[in-house]
């Protein structure tokens, strides 16, 4: 009898699921682990963040967005770089061994700078968006033409670490201060502005993250992912908001992890902004688009982001805007409130 092959979303999700294997319990176990710590947990509060204020959507004050609008969409691309002799990265193919280098992946990577990015660039040029770049800081220095290029399309640049081979997990405060202060320091020389936002490299953070972007007078961030609002985050110096990143409707989450089709993927952003459009009218939401240009800048799936954007813009009270200008809005809206 043959084997019954996989198809594509099943292997795509063994394969994704592949580097994290290694760390993951049985159900035994973790029965195990967690009757062991039963006793110890007896009685003790849980551990929240404690870096924001808890409150429901429906409790809060509604307003809107300048203009009268009530849907703000920005939209994120990650424009990245990876180290050859490391097997980091987003994967087509399973790299279970960690081989180095590992070609074909790097490969199928450094399309989106190569051509993926101009393909979605075209299409936010013909619908009059400007992005919001996640940009790796050595993309200045390998890629400087690219860097000129968004700047020509008056895109704003975020903050995302140096490359996308190394994130801020487990990393000593100085360590991480010095990864975070070189990040804002190169965009700056390369873009002329100093960014106002940060998105961690795999939406990785440290105990000390918040707090080391605030001393730095970064003004928001997307890894907080726990609303569809902006919220204040409690930091020791300085402010700073979260601001939704759309982690759900993710390209890399929908497409390279669950396997989705063009049509599949198109439902999924038009149906999330259908949603938010609706709740909107009640009070303001945030809708954001995560973009990889080797995943949506593809030939075949970079007309499903065209057909989303045309289906968002038949509506009047949406608000393309960049991560700054989402969170100087609310803000804005915070001082009025009082």
């Amino acid at each position: 009898m043959k084997s019954k092959k996989p198809n594509r979303r099943e292997f795509l999700g063994r394969s994704s699921g592949l580097a994290g294997a290694a760390g993951v319990l049985s159900a035994s176990s973790f029965e195990e682990a967690l009757g062991g710590q039963a006793q110890e947990r007896a009685g003790n509060a849980i551990r929240r963040p404690e870096r924001f204020d808890d409150s429901f959507i429906f409790e809060r004050k509604p307003f809107t967005w300048p203009g009268g609008k009530t849907l703000a969409i920005w939209i994120i691309p990650n424009v990245e770089v990876w180290q050859f002799d490391s097997a980091a990265g987003a994967a087509i193919s399973p790299n279970a061994s960690n081989r180095v280098p590992d070609v074909i992946n790097y490969a199928w990577r450094d399309y989106g700078i190569r051509v993926g990015l101009w393909r979605i660039a075209e299409v936010l040029d013909a619908a009059g968006v400007r992005a919001t770049v996640a940009l790796n800081a050595m993309v200045c220095d390998v890629f400087p033409k690219a860097v000129e290029e968004m700047k020509g399309r008056a895109w704003e640049f975020m903050g995302h670490g140096i490359t996308n081979s190394r994130t801020l997990a487990n990393l000593p405060l100085n360590e991480e201060r010095e990864v975070i202060q070189t990040t804002l320091r190169t965009i700056q020389r390369a873009a002329g502005k100093r960014p106002r936002g940060w998105l961690g490299p795999g939406l990785t953070e440290t105990f000390n993250t918040l707090d080391l972007l605030a001393e730095e007078e970064v003004m928001y961030v997307g890894d907080w992912n726990s609303d569809d609002q902006p919220f204040a985050m409690k930091v020791k110096k300085g402010k700073l908001f979260a601001v939704p990143y759309g982690m759900d409707i993710n390209d890399m989450s929908l497409i390279n992890r669950l396997g989705y089709t063009g049509d599949q993927y198109l439902r999924a952003l038009t149906d999330q902004f259908d949603t938010l459009y609706a709740d909107s009218q009640k009070t303001a939401r945030v809708m954001g688009i995560p973009l990889h240009p080797f995943l949506m800048g593809q030939p075949w799936r970079t007309p499903y982001l065209k057909k989303a954007i045309a289906h968002f813009q038949q509506h009047e009270r949406v608000w393309f805007a960049t991560g700054s200008e989402i969170a100087d809005a609310y803000s804005a809206m915070e001082r009025r409130s009082g």
